[in-house]
C-alpha cells in the first residue's frame, strides 16, 4: 500500500503561517521555519504587549489624578480612601478624564469628598 501523506492539510498549515508573515523582512516572510519561528516570537510579543498596556494606561490614569488632587490639597491615596468612604465609585478612567476635560466638575468632587 502507498504511503499517503495529508498534503492537503499541510499545505494549508504552511499558508496560514506565511500569509500571517506578510510584510516581514527578508526570509521571514517566505521561508516557513524562519517565519514559523519569527511569527511565534511576534505572537508572544503582542499578548505580552496587551497586557502592558493596560498597566500603563492605568499608571497615567493615576499619574493625573494625583496631580489634580494635589493642586487641591490631597494626595492621591488620601483621595481615592475617602472616594470609597463616601461609596462614590468612579473608576480610573472616568476620575482621570473629568480631571483632564472637565476641572470644575473634578474640583466639585474634590470638594464633596474633603
Amino acid at each position: 500500500m502507498p504511503r499517503s501523506v495529508n498534503a492537503v492539510a499541510s499545505r494549508a498549515r504552511r499558508k496560514r503561517i506565511l500569509k500571517q508573515a506578510k510584510g516581514f523582512y527578508g526570509k521571514r516572510k517566505n521561508v516557513y521555519t524562519v517565519a514559523k519561528n519569527v511569527l511565534e516570537k511576534g505572537l508572544t510579543y503582542s499578548y505580552v504587549g496587551r497586557k502592558l498596556k493596560k498597566r500603563n494606561y492605568r499608571q497615567l490614569w493615576i499619574a493625573r489624578i494625583n496631580a489634580a488632587v494635589r493642586a487641591e490639597g490631597l494626595t492621591y491615596s488620601v483621595f481615592m480612601n475617602k472616594l470609597a468612604g463616601k461609596g462614590i465609585e468612579l473608576n480610573r478612567k472616568v476620575l482621570a478624564d473629568l480631571a483632564m476635560n472637565e476641572p470644575a466638575t473634578f474640583k466639585s468632587l474634590v470638594a464633596s469628598v474633603k
